[in-house]
């Protein structure tokens, strides 16, 4: 992909930008995402801590690390990686989300370096980092493998990437989209569309030939009993997340 070119979608940035008031209120628009991001958190850290020999008690366990959150939103997850340390860049492509996601940060007490960018420019430039956390974006850009490629690019060799999605199967439109979004309204309707949806087999894919190895893939189960969300090593079948690594050296071509 050229300089300048970008895997942003205008429409679905259009979608997010609409809601960008709306990321810091646990019973807005963006619920789902504040009920999920505990065990969006437990995955992330336990990656990160296990690929860098970082112990999770420690104060900072994540100092000297630097972190890229593309997607970031309003900073439901830059925030508590800045909290363990780590160095942390906010990207995101709509500009609403910048300016909500810096005066939370500021209220909070924490330096973080926001910018509306893309991984395609980022990229560009040259930027480098140890983690980047790619959480619920593949689905809405226009290419998959572009973007995932300038995600590539961002990490440092032997460097983390952990991507989660929705799968594409019967059971994830009946409760990503017509749950989500028609019966409990916890999204806008719209807001996702099951045909960009990608299985766990097809991202795998997509990381292999972005140049990226990945090692481990799981579900992040809704139980609507206990109203809560777990980790599972078998059930991928609606939301799941995947880690994997960058090369220590190039591959062969």
């Amino acid at each position: 992909m050229q300089a300048g070119q970008t895997t942003v979608d205008p429409a679905e940035v259009a979608k997010f930008e609409a809601m960008a008031a709306e990321w810091w209120d646990p019973k807005g628009k963006f619920k789902p995402l504040h009920m999920l991001n505990p065990c969006r958190l437990d995955y992330i850290t336990r990656q990160i801590a296990g690929e860098f020999a970082r112990d999770l008690n420690a104060p900072e366990p994540f100092k000297g690390l630097r972190l890229l959150d593309i997607g970031c939103g309003g900073g439901l997850l830059a925030e508590p990686m800045a909290r363990l340390g780590a160095e942390v860049v906010g990207a995101d492509a709509a500009p609403r989300n910048i300016p909500v996601a810096q005066i939370h940060a500021e209220q909070s007490g924490l330096t973080i370096d926001y910018r509306h960018t893309t991984a395609e420019d980022m990229a560009a430039a040259g930027e480098q980092f140890d983690v980047v956390l790619n959480m619920e974006v593949v689905e809405h850009v226009s290419d998959p493998l572009a973007y995932l490629t300038a995600c590539q690019q961002l990490l440092k060799p032997s460097g983390l990437h952990i991507c989660s999605t929705i799968n594409r199967n019967p059971k994830s439109f009946a409760m990503a989209i017509v749950g989500a979004e028609y019966v409990m309204r916890w999204l806008p309707k719209g807001t996702h569309e099951w045909n960009k949806f990608i299985t766990p087999d097809e991202l795998f894919d997509l990381l292999g030939k972005a140049g990226l190895d990945p090692v481990d893939r799981k579900g992040f189960v809704f139980n609507p009993i206990t109203w809560g969300w777990s980790i599972s090593d078998r059930d991928l079948s609606v939301n799941y997340v995947t880690a994997s690594l960058k090369p220590a050296s190039p591959k062969p071509a």
